[in-house]
């Protein structure tokens, strides 16, 4: 059987502070970053099919992406949820979006949530293949499932 990957990118504003840090970015900070989805697979070989042809549409995988992380993390501040401040009501009243993690919200780390968040909803003939979290224009981070068994 043929397979293909595809890859759709997505832009989105947001604000993190990385607690204990030794350099500014221990401070909140945000970038504009830019992710890209590829994911994997056969396109479907059904001809009575509306999507004949096709991984999977480009539109549905907008929306997917969008639904499970682009429309929470757009315009949000992401901290680590132990390190988050005492008076968190007033600070989510400031902030407007906040999002609490469980994990140090580097791009690395990041990624790894975005996986876990797109692996399940995608159907069962694609693979979610790789992303790349791009932080600012010369710095990204990438994950492949091949690496995450």
């Amino acid at each position: 059987m043929k397979s293909i990957r595809l890859t759709k990118a997505f832009n989105f504003e947001m604000a993190h502070a990385l607690h204990g840090y030794d350099g500014p970015c221990r401070h909140i900070h945000g970038h504009s970053y830019e992710l890209f989805v590829t994911i994997a697979g056969t396109p479907v070989d059904d001809p009575d099919s509306a999507k004949y042809g096709m991984l999977m549409d480009f539109k549905d995988l907008k929306q997917m992406v969008r639904e499970c992380i682009i429309n929470d993390f757009d315009h949000a501040l992401v901290l680590h949820r132990d390190f988050a401040p005492q008076n968190i009501k007033e600070v989510n009243e400031l902030y407007g979006k906040l999002i609490l993690v469980d994990y140090q919200p580097t791009s690395e780390n990041l990624l790894f949530d975005f996986a876990e968040r797109i692996k399940g909803r995608l159907p069962e003939n694609v693979v979610l293949h790789s992303l790349k979290l791009r932080e600012t224009l010369t710095s990204y981070a990438e994950w492949f499932a091949g690496d995450n068994p």
